[in-house]
């Protein structure tokens, strides 16, 4: 299996920074929930711009990446994120080219 790295970018609310980072951490743990997909992750803030918020998640493949983001809606805590979110900016899934 070749490992996917998932790149996530949000806008959210200075004031909702910290309560988003904790869901963000709660949904990896919801999609981790029945068996680990996701290797390793980290929140990141924008250098520039502290009001943006990224994802960087590694899953153990393209296909499970791909069939865990399908439940989204399922999971918890996505609700409560999503309503804290003003702008999904971008997200993207990625394999090594080489």
């Amino acid at each position: 299996m070749t490992p996917c790295t998932e790149f996530a970018v949000f806008r959210v609310k200075k004031e909702n920074i910290d309560q988003v980072i904790a869901l963000s951490k709660r949904i990896f743990s919801e999609m981790n929930a029945g068996g680990e997909v996701i290797t390793a992750h980290q929140v990141l803030t924008k250098t520039d711009e502290p009001e943006q918020i990224c994802w960087h998640l590694t899953w153990i493949d393209a296909d499970t990446a791909k069939e865990t983001v399908e439940q989204w809606p399922t999971f918890a805590s996505t609700k409560a994120f999503q309503a804290l979110v003003e702008k999904d900016i971008y997200y993207g899934n990625f394999v090594e080219a080489f």
